[in-house]
C-alpha cells in the first residue's frame, strides 16, 4: 500500500539519523551550540584551531589541544603546496568551484600526518592556488607559522594580511565550521558510514555544499545588492522582486524560525571591519527593508536573515573573489565533516533509510 508522505517527512525533517556530540542546532530558539559553546559565545574568543580541537576531541575520544592542531595544520598546508602540480593536474579548465572538487578528489593519507589535518591543511592550499592561477599568478607558498585564517588569506591575495582581517576570517570560521545535520555534514556521514575513508567521504560532503541551496547561496547576496544598487533603489527593487515571487537571497532557512544566530556573529565582525571599505550602512538598510517586506508579506512567519547575507559582505570586504566563495566556506566546514565522519565511523552504523514507493505495483 503507498503511503503518502508529507512535504516535512520527504526532506526528513526533525528525523534523527545520528547521535553527536559535535554540534547542535535549536531551530525554535535560534541557537547553535558548537562542542558544548553557543556560537555567539565561541567567536572572537576562540580560535579556529582551538575549536577543531574540540570537535576532533569530541570525535575520536583523542586529547587534541589547539598547539597540536595549529602545529598539524601548518605541516598540512606545506604538504599539500609541495603536491600542487600533482593535485592541479585534474583542474585544467574548470572553474574555482569545479577546481576544488577535482583537486580535493586527490588528497590521500601523508605519512605522520593524522587524516583529518591532511585534509584541513590541504584545503586553504589548494583554494589559494585555484584563485591565484584564475588571476594569472604562481601560487603562494604557505606560512605555517601564521594562523589558518591568516594563512589562507595570504594565499589568496599574494600578500600578508592585517591582523584584523585575519581575526575577522578566523570568526567566519569558527561561526560556520559545523551546523548540526546539514545536508552536507549528512552526506559526509553516509559515507562514512559504509567505512568508506575520510577523504571520500569529506569529497562527497564537498559536492553536496556546491548546491546553491547550501554553500552557493552567499555569491548572489552580492548580486542582488549589485542589482539594487543605491539607498533610493532599495523599496522599489525589494517591491518589485517579492510581486514577482522572486527568493531574495540571504533570507530564511530551512531550521530556522528566528533569526539565524550566525548572522549577528559575522554582523558585528564586519562592524570591525567597516573602516576597510564594508559597506555595512547600505547592506544594513537592505536587510532592514528586506526584513520589513517580508513581514508584511508572511506576517505568520516571516523569513529572517540568515547567514549567507553576511557572509557575503564580510567575504568582499576581506578582497576574497566571489568564485571563491564556496570553497573558503569548505576550508572552515571541513574541520566538522571530518569530525562528523570519524564519530560517524567510531560510533554510528550504516545510514540506510527507507522511502515510500509511489509507482505503479504489479498484477496480482
Amino acid at each position: 500500500m503507498n503511503i503518502q508522505l508529507t512535504k516535512s517527512q520527504i526532506g526528513l525533517d526533525g528525523v534523527p539519523a545520528a547521535e553527536t556530540v559535535l554540534s547542535h542546532v535549536d531551530g525554535e530558539r535560534g541557537e547553535l551550540i558548537i562542542a558544548g559553546e553557543r556560537v555567539g559565545d565561541l567567536a572572537g574568543r576562540a580560535s579556529f584551531e582551538s575549536v577543531t580541537a574540540r570537535l576532533w576531541n569530541g570525535a575520536t575520544g583523542r586529547a587534541w589541544t589547539e598547539a597540536d592542531v595549529r602545529s598539524q595544520l601548518g605541516l598540512a598546508r606545506e604538504r599539500a603546496f609541495a603536491r600542487l602540480p600533482e593535485l592541479l593536474g585534474a583542474t585544467r579548465g574548470l572553474s574555482i568551484v569545479d577546481g576544488f572538487r577535482a583537486a580535493i578528489a586527490g588528497l590521500r593519507a601523508e605519512s605522520g600526518l593524522d587524516h583529518e589535518a591532511t585534509i584541513v591543511g590541504a584545503f586553504p592550499v589548494i583554494a589559494g592556488a585555484l584563485v591565484q592561477r584564475a588571476k594569472g599568478n604562481s601560487p603562494v607558498a604557505p606560512d605555517a607559522t601564521l594562523s589558518h585564517a591568516a594563512d589562507i588569506l595570504k594565499m589568496l591575495l599574494g600578500h600578508t594580511p592585517q591582523a584584523r582581517n585575519a581575526v575577522a576570517l578566523d570568526t567566519y570560521f569558527v561561526t560556520v565550521c559545523d551546523h548540526g545535520m546539514n545536508a552536507s555534514t549528512f552526506t559526509t556521514r553516509v559515507v562514512a558510514s559504509t567505512q568508506a575513508d575520510l577523504f571520500a567521504a569529506v569529497t562527497a560532503g564537498y559536492c553536496a555544499l556546491t548546491g546553491p541551496l547550501h554553500g552557493g547561496a552567499p555569491e548572489p547576496v552580492l548580486e542582488m545588492l549589485d542589482a539594487i544598487g543605491t539607498r533610493e533603489r532599495i523599496m522599489p527593487w525589494v517591491d518589485d522582486a517579492l510581486a514577482r515571487g522572486e527568493r531574495l537571497m540571504g533570507f530564511g532557512h530551512r531550521v530556522y524560525r528566528v533569526r539565524d544566530p550566525r548572522a549577528d556573529v559575522l554582523k558585528a565582525a564586519i562592524e570591525r571591519l567597516s573602516a576597510d571599505g564594508a559597506n555595512l550602512p547600505f547592506a544594513s538598510e537592505v536587510e532592514a527593508y528586506i526584513r520589513q517586506a517580508l513581514r508584511r508579506k508572511n506576517p505568520n512567519r516571516p523569513l529572517e536573515t540568515n547567514v549567507e547575507f553576511f557572509t557575503a559582505i564580510l567575504l568582499d570586504a576581506l578582497e576574497i573573489p566571489r568564485q571563491a566563495f564556496t570553497p573558503v566556506f569548505a576550508v572552515a566546514r571541513a574541520a566538522g565533516w571530518t569530525a562528523h565522519a570519524r564519530e560517524q565511523q567510531r560510533t554510528g552504523r550504516l545510514i540506510r533509510p527507507s522511502s515510500s514507493y509511489a509507482g505503479r505495483m504489479p498484477a496480482a
